[in-house]
């Protein structure tokens, strides 16, 4: 089997990769969260513990689980040689554009001897006390003497612990993305160094976007709904012309089954950030949603063009018909959609912000979803669901769910 095989939302997963939140919480401040995407400060120590008990579950339902740190730790190990060139790259895509500090960071960064501690410290931040001081003051310039010692000179990545956005898992290859905000855009190098250098990786997985390509596009906005129909949602953080491009390239790439992609147009808002966060696949024949998409929702279909000699022509056509006939028509057979909450009007809203749809499927019929959404919940186990919680007072601050901190990398056929 292919090392990334992912055709559904709800085929028993197998190999998944999660992120265990780190040191870069701890440099969150106030100041600094609404440029770093975060509403609130995660308290770490119980972030951390609530983390645990989800990848607990994940083992305890035969899941085997690959920690994004380790799996670059590997990568530079097995390659030393490339250890210069990502911290190199790392630096310039931080914004450290002045000359000395470039350097400064570089020499600090590469001083740390242990590959798995160098490997962190890129993703905690780097502040400008930590940089060598003799080396600092020996030529002054006007950008030390308006910085302060304790400002960061690469910034943290708070939002690491999602792995669902920098890359998806679609089919055979991934969708490595152009993340939408100049915060995340750095999250997607290890994907891109892990998948180019990594002994397991290196060769055999198909890469249908890239990272350099123009448009944005985010892994919360991309579901597979079968081997031959991908789901993809037009929202805050993916463009329309990113969908054109992957829809191309996915198109024209013989070994791909996908022929009909499905753009959803969902409110650009924050509550509503990814289409996963308000569409999920929890069944065959089921999926939750959040009501109040259900008046803008706009769904087109994709597919490929008429000329058979042109790599650029689709096929686009806006469907009107309600969300529910639109999946019982592609996925042909009758489809179920559960409202979160119920479609109790505040309830929803309340469990739509603490991710209430934001569920991880791991069985058909099977979810990982966090305990206080209580009400949706009950409301999925009266549907026949087995619902699985999980802690959530400190992970659910980030604005994300047990789906968006899980990149499924194989799921059974």
């Amino acid at each position: 089997m292919s090392v990334i095989n992912v055709t559904s939302e709800i085929k028993p997963l197998k190999e998944v990769l999660v992120h265990r939140p780190g040191k870069e919480l701890l440099n969150l401040t106030p100041d600094t969260l609404q440029r770093l995407l975060f509403d609130d400060i995660p308290f770490l120590k119980v972030a951390q513990s609530e983390h645990d008990e989800f990848v607990q579950i994940l083992r305890d339902n035969g899941v085997r689980v690959y920690y994004l740190e380790d799996l670059m730790t590997e990568t530079l190990e097995y390659n030393p040689e490339i250890k210069k060139k990502f911290l190199r790259q790392f630096i310039a895509e931080a914004g450290v554009n002045t000359p000395k500090y470039r350097d400064l960071v570089f020499d600090y960064l590469m001083s740390i001897e242990d590959t798995k501690e160098f490997v962190l410290k890129t993703m905690e931040g780097v502040q400008i006390y930590e940089l060598d001081r003799n080396k600092r003051v020996m030529e002054k310039s006007l950008v030390d003497l308006v910085t302060d010692e304790t400002d960061f000179i690469v910034e943290p990545m708070p939002n690491l612990y999602f792995t669902r956005d920098p890359f998806a898992s679609v089919g055979n290859g991934i969708v490595l993305n152009k993340m939408y905000s100049v915060t995340r855009c750095r999250e997607t190098i290890y994907a891109e160094y892990i998948f180019n250098y990594h002994p397991r990786f290196k060769g055999e997985v198909e890469n249908y976007y890239d990272r350099y390509y123009d448009w944005h596009i985010e892994g919360g906005d991309v579901l597979n709904l079968n081997d031959h129909i991908l789901a993809i949602g037009i929202s805050q953080r993916t463009e329309a012309g990113a969908i054109d491009k992957l829809a191309k390239n996915l198109f024209k790439n013989q070994s791909c089954k996908i022929d009909t992609v499905l753009a959803f147009n969902i409110p650009e808002s924050r509550a509503f950030m990814h289409l996963d966060t308000v569409f999920t696949q929890i069944d065959v024949d089921k999926f939750t949603y959040h009501p109040g998409i259900m008046k803008t929702l706009q769904v087109f279909e994709i597919t490929e063009g008429n000329d058979p000699n042109s790599d650029e022509d689709l096929n686009v056509k806006e469907i009107n018909d309600s969300l529910e006939n639109i999946l019982s028509h592609y996925l042909g057979i009758p489809i179920t959609l559960i409202p979160c909450a119920g479609g109790d009007d505040v309830a929803s809203q309340r469990e739509q912000w603490n991710d209430g749809t934001n569920t991880l499927c791991i069985a058909p019929g099977v979810v990982v979803v966090y305990n206080r959404n209580n009400i949706t919940n009950d409301v999925l186990r009266s549907h026949g669901i087995k619902v699985i919680e999980m802690s959530s007072a400190e992970l659910s601050r980030g604005r994300g769910g047990p789906r968006c901190m899980s990149m499924p990398l194989s799921r059974e056929d």
